[in-house]
């Protein structure tokens, strides 16, 4: 298996890296949005993970600047929202994503869920191979898709290569992801084209953190259930993408790379039939 540190990064359908460890900042009230970020960053972080719904994208690229990072050295994520999931509204939230943040690009940028019916969905995507050709983006994705979702895009990219138009890349799905929620249908789908999984509510909102299961594999490595988590998203090749404002658990977070789980652990977590989402599920909608 490979080993992974710090600055383990995957390599992206469009040719770039993303780091495999990021920091999300979902419900992360703006005003302390900049402050905490600068700690994730401090404590080796490079990748954030924001949205336009999250209200902080502004204090997110604030803290990565102020970190004293270079931000060549830095990756930042946004979203469509799903309230905005058409052509002309998806090239809006693009532009207005860079003059909030100040970046001259951002790393991903990608559709937040499958709302707007498939015209909505694939207007949004135009939108976004657009904004990449124009180097506002350097790469594209998808958030909360289902398989279904995933073939539609598909099928659009095929029928667009074609007719001599620009497909685009999709390089990324973020969906929620933890032993609870395998969702090994859309994991496998993607490994199958490359694409990165993100894994989102990697620590399933701490509702699982006295689970038996959880509890004896952080009595044997010495590590808390959350680095248990975390380590086993990394293991099974997804990016994950922890949220905390609590600066002990930011760093407790990024405490994941001095162990390793063997295969006896992997499998006491394989629960292939699960399906316990925390957060919402999309992935099923029409």
């Amino acid at each position: 298996m490979a080993k992974f540190n710090i600055n383990s990064t995957l390599r992206l359908n469009s040719g770039y890296e993303i780091p495999v460890l990021g920091y999300g900042v979902y419900q992360t009230p703006p005003e302390v949005t900049e402050e905490v970020t600068i700690h994730a960053i401090k404590s080796g972080y490079r990748h954030v993970d924001s949205a336009v719904f999250y209200k902080n994208e502004a204090p997110s690229s604030s803290g990565m600047i102020k970190a004293g990072i270079p931000r060549s050295e830095q990756f930042f994520t946004s979203k469509v929202p799903p309230p905005l999931m058409s052509y002309e509204q998806a090239k809006a939230c693009v532009d207005e994503t860079l003059q909030k943040t100040g970046f001259d690009y951002i790393d991903l940028y990608l559709l937040h869920a499958p709302y707007g019916g498939k015209e909505g969905r694939l207007g949004a995507w135009k939108a976004l191979v657009e904004a990449v050709e124009a180097g506002k983006i350097r790469s594209i994705g998808v958030s909360n898709y289902g398989v279904k979702h995933l073939e539609e895009l598909e099928q659009w990219q095929k029928e667009t290569k074609s007719a001599g138009g620009n497909p685009g890349v999709l390089s990324v799905n973020q969906v929620e992801l933890h032993p609870w929620l395998p969702r090994e249908d859309i994991v496998n789908w993607c490994k199958e084209r490359k694409i990165v999984m993100e894994a989102y509510c990697p620590l399933v909102r701490a509702k699982k953190i006295d689970d038996p299961l959880l509890v004896s594999l952080a009595k044997k490595h010495n590590k808390t259930t959350s680095q248990i988590l975390l380590r086993w998203g990394i293991q099974k090749g997804f990016v994950v993408l922890p949220k905390s404002v609590t600066p002990a658990r930011i760093e407790e977070n990024a405490n994941i790379y001095d162990f390793e789980l063997d295969d006896e652990d992997m499998k006491t977590l394989h629960l292939p039939s699960s399906y316990e989402p925390v957060a919402w599920d999309p992935t099923t909608m029409d």
